[in-house]
């Protein structure tokens, strides 16, 4: 009552956001501070100018959000908050502390369905490609917007092709910056997958793209995620055309045949990543070129270890 009392003085809805801020560790008032939420869009909306209301309108919508992750709540948020998360990115696009937690926010609501088509009614992509683009160097950033980018890439709803193929240079870029940062590798490497499935990628992008893919397993082989990841796109992008299959088995780094063996005999025990390196055989051996190579390589003995390790694969 009090906060739509004095919407339009800013100290007031300040001082409220604060206060509400205080009762976010007590896990029993999470229900209560759920119905907050549209209000404290509601306060950045109206406060648009005010830089502190933002940050501390957005940390406290992040900590209301990740309470609720935590105890596997759902949480129902509208265009409204969207389109007022949108207005704080535009309004503020310089400023990176609050670019990041706005960032942050906006993977963790994409997650669900309605809240990414939401995303993409407002035309949230050119935003995110344009600040993905100013602070390249900002990990927890680029992590953020290439989570948003595979939700909405990934989903079955129509996609903007359009809008879409102009984020496969900038996802790229974001691997080529972070490739030692294996967080970062990871979401990059799922929203060029989903790009890819949307058919994204022109011709021009698939060499170097495949090759970018192959240094981000290269860097990071520990990591399952990133295996899952990066078998997925590969796959992806050899289901297209024999150039990445070709780029795949003669990369000058060295072939891809013997880093998916490596990554096989790491996360042997991981049947989630045993499968996509499957598929990704799968989709290679379609060339009667790369299938000679396979041969040379001796990745039928790959094959027979999977076989006798997943008998009913």
């Amino acid at each position: 009552e009090f906060m739509q009392a004095f919407w339009d003085i800013e100290e007031a809805q300040d001082k409220a956001i604060q206060l509400l801020a205080s009762f976010v560790r007590d896990k029993s008032a999470l229900p209560y501070l759920l119905t907050f939420t549209e209000l404290i869009t509601f306060a950045m909306k109206t406060h648009i100018g005010s830089l502190k209301i933002q940050v501390d309108g957005c940390s406290l919508l992040l900590e209301i959000l990740s309470q609720a992750l935590e105890q596997d709540v759902v949480v129902a948020l509208d265009e409204n908050v969207t389109s007022s998360l949108l207005e704080t990115v535009r309004q503020h696009s310089e400023n990176e502390e609050l670019l990041s937690l706005v960032c942050t926010l906006l993977m963790m609501i994409s997650a669900s369905e309605v809240a990414a088509e939401n995303l993409r009614k407002v035309g949230v992509i050119p935003d995110l490609l344009s600040i993905l683009r100013n602070f390249l160097h900002n990990e927890q950033i680029c992590l953020s917007c290439c989570g948003v980018l595979w939700s909405l890439a990934a989903s079955e709803n129509n996609v903007d092709q359009a809008v879409m193929k102009s984020a496969v240079p900038v996802t790229s870029a974001v691997l080529r910056e972070h490739l030692q940062n294996g967080t970062v590798t990871e979401s990059a490497c799922s929203a060029l997958w989903a790009l890819s499935l949307q058919g994204c990628l022109s011709e021009n992008d698939y060499e170097p793209t495949t090759a970018l893919l192959l240094d981000a397993l290269r860097m990071n082989p520990e990591r399952p995620v990133l295996a899952k990841n990066a078998c997925l796109a590969l796959a992806s992008l050899l289901r297209l055309s024999e150039i990445p299959a070709l780029r795949f088995i003669m990369d000058s780094k060295g072939s891809g045949i013997n880093l998916i063996k490596y990554a096989y005999h790491l996360h042997f025990d991981d049947p989630e990543v045993v499968e996509n390196i499957c598929m990704l055989i799968n989709e290679m051996v379609q060339y009667d070129d790369v299938v000679l190579d396979t041969l040379s390589q001796k990745m039928e003995e790959l094959l027979s270890e999977i076989k006798s390790s997943f008998p009913s694969s």
